[in-house]
C-alpha cells in the first residue's frame, strides 16, 4: 500500500433543522394556539485515533466528509430530529491543523484519542418559543444555524521506539526484516524505500517487545526538502531512540566518518531535538570483504561511542544490538521527556 503521510480535507458539520411555524387545530377549539416545535440540531464531524489505521492512503481518495442535518421541527411541538455525527477514523500520530490560520487543533498521538473539528448547527426554534402575553399567535419561527465548513491539513507522524536511520543501502529494510515480521521491499539501489515500515520486536532473550521503524534514507540537503527528506525527517520526531546505521563495507579510509556525519548534519539542521535523543551507532554489513578493516579505521575515528558490529543478511551481532536496544529503552533517564 501507498504511504500517504500529509492530505488535505474539507469537513462539514450538518446544519440545524429550521423551527416550525404551526398552530394547535382540534375540534371545538378554534383558537389553538402556537405548536411548532424546535429543529433538530446538526451533527458534530469528530476525528478518531484508531489503532488499525496505519496510514492516511484512503483520504487519497474521499476528501470531503459531510455530518447529517438536523430535521426541521413539526407541529404538535414535536422537535425535529438530530443530525447523526460523523466520526472520521485516523492513525494514531496524526496531527490535525486548520488550513486557514495554520492551527494546531490536536495531536491525536494514542489509539481513541478524539478532537471535534466541526460543529453542528443548532435547531431553528419553532413558533411556540415565542409565543407571549402580548403576541400569542407568533407566526414566525427560527431557521436552522448552518454548519460549519473547515479545510483540515493531517499529517502522519510515525510512533516508534525505535527509529533506523542511515544513508540509502545501509540496510536498514533488511535490519528491520531480520528483527521483525516486516516485509518491506529490498534492492541495492538509492531510494528503494519511499514509505516508512513499522515492526514489532519480540526480543529473543525476552523482555517487553517494541516497535520499531525503517526511516527512508536520508541524504545531503534533506532538512531542505532534498529527497522528500522533510517527509522523512518527521517521523523520526516520534521516536524514543535512534539506531543509525552505517554501511561498514562502504566506509571510506580517507574519511572515515563522512556517511555518520552526513546523517548527523540533517538532524541538527532540522532540529526539534533529534540531536538530543539517545542513539546507538551500528556498522552493518562486516559479513563482506574488507569491511572489517573498514569498521577498525571507523571506531579509531569516532574515538569512542562503542558502535554494534552486525551483518542484518546473516544475522551476525543482531541478538547483541537489540540487548543495547532494549537496555536503553529500559533506563527512562536516558530518554529525555519533551
Amino acid at each position: 500500500m501507498k504511504f500517504i503521510d500529509e492530505v488535505i480535507v474539507t469537513v462539514q458539520s450538518g446544519s440545524g433543522g429550521r423551527g416550525c411555524v404551526s398552530f394547535r387545530r382540534e375540534r371545538f377549539i378554534p383558537r389553538g394556539g402556537p405548536d411548532g416545535g424546535n429543529g433538530g440540531r446538526g451533527g458534530d464531524v469528530r476525528l478518531v485515533a484508531r489503532a488499525g489505521r496505519r496510514t492516511l492512503y484512503p483520504f487519497r481518495y474521499q476528501r470531503l466528509f459531510k455530518a447529517e442535518n438536523g430535521a426541521a421541527g413539526q407541529g404538535d411541538q414535536r422537535s425535529g430530529k438530530a443530525g447523526a455525527d460523523l466520526t472520521i477514523e485516523v492513525p494514531p500520530g496524526t496531527l490535525v491543523f486548520d488550513v486557514d490560520s495554520g492551527e494546531l487543533i490536536q495531536d491525536l498521538v494514542a489509539p481513541e484519542d478524539a478532537v471535534v473539528v466541526a460543529v453542528g448547527g443548532r435547531g431553528g426554534k419553532g413558533n411556540t418559543h415565542f409565543k407571549t402575553s402580548t403576541h400569542q399567535t407568533p407566526r414566525f419561527a427560527q431557521p436552522g444555524e448552518s454548519g460549519q465548513t473547515r479545510q483540515l491539513r493531517l499529517e502522519l507522524k510515525l510512533l516508534a521506539d525505535v527509529g533506523i536511520v542511515g544513508l540509502p543501502n545501509a540496510g536498514k529494510s533488511t535490519l528491520i526484516s531480520r528483527v521483525s515480521s516486516a516485509t518491506p521491499k529490498i534492492a541495492d539501489y538509492p531510494f528503494t524505500t519511499l514509505t516508512p515500515t513499522l515492526g514489532v520486536v519480540n526480543p529473543p532473550f525476552g523482555g517487553e517487545s517494541f516497535v520499531m521503524a525503517d526511516i527512508p534514507g536520508l541524504i545531503e540537503g534533506a532538512h531542505d526538502g532534498v529527497g522528500l527528506g522533510t517527509r522523512f525527517l518527521r517521523h523520526v520526531e516520534r521516536t524514543r531512540i535512534l539506531v543509525h546505521l552505517v554501511d561498514a563495507s562502504a566506509i571510506d579510509p580517507s574519511d572515515p566518518l563522512r556517511d555518520l556525519r552526513i546523517v548527523d548534519t540533517e538532524l541538527t539542521y532540522y532540529g526539534r531535538q533529534l540531536t538530543e535523543k539517545p542513539r546507538i551507532i551500528v556498522l552493518n554489513k562486516i559479513d563482506l570483504t574488507g569491511a572489517e578493516e573498514k569498521a577498525r579505521q571507523f571506531i579509531q575515528a569516532l574515538g569512542g561511542g562503542d558502535p554494534v558490529l552486525i551483518s542484518a543478511a546473516t544475522g551476525t551481532g543482531v541478538r547483541q544490538l537489540l540487548g543495547r536496544i532494549v537496555a536503553v529503552l529500559d533506563d527512562r533517564d536516558a530518554i529525555p521527556q519533551h
